[in-house]
């Protein structure tokens, strides 16, 4: 969960604790795919068609670098499939579905 507020003319991204160590953690993780493939940060950016400023806070988990750099990054890192795997088994949600579902009842045997 987030919220965006104004500072000084500048809009910041505010997230829960727990939303911010997640997307650092996702950051981790696409450095660590970057250097298990031995390719620079400079090689990765241009692949991308980002700044190598705008990877390395990609790599920080930085809420203020738009989805599609990231995804950009993945592409550039042959991770692209991994993006479909997001909400794929929503749990929560087809719990939900399902409790509104209407119950039908048969008609009583005569």
């Amino acid at each position: 969960m987030f919220y965006n507020i104004n500072i000084m003319g500048k809009k910041q991204t505010v997230l829960f604790p727990k939303t911010q160590s997640i997307l650092a953690t996702m950051g981790e993780q696409i450095k660590l795919a970057r250097l298990r493939r031995k390719l620079s940060s400079e090689l990765v950016s241009e692949r991308a068609g980002i700044s190598r400023a705008t990877l390395w806070q990609i790599e920080q988990g930085s809420p203020s670098v738009a989805m599609g750099s990231y995804a950009a990054v993945l592409n550039s890192l042959g991770l692209q499939d991994d993006l479909l795997l997001i909400a794929k088994d929503d749990i929560l949600g087809r719990t939900f579905q399902d409790l509104n579902l209407p119950i039908r009842k048969r008609a009583e045997k005569k």
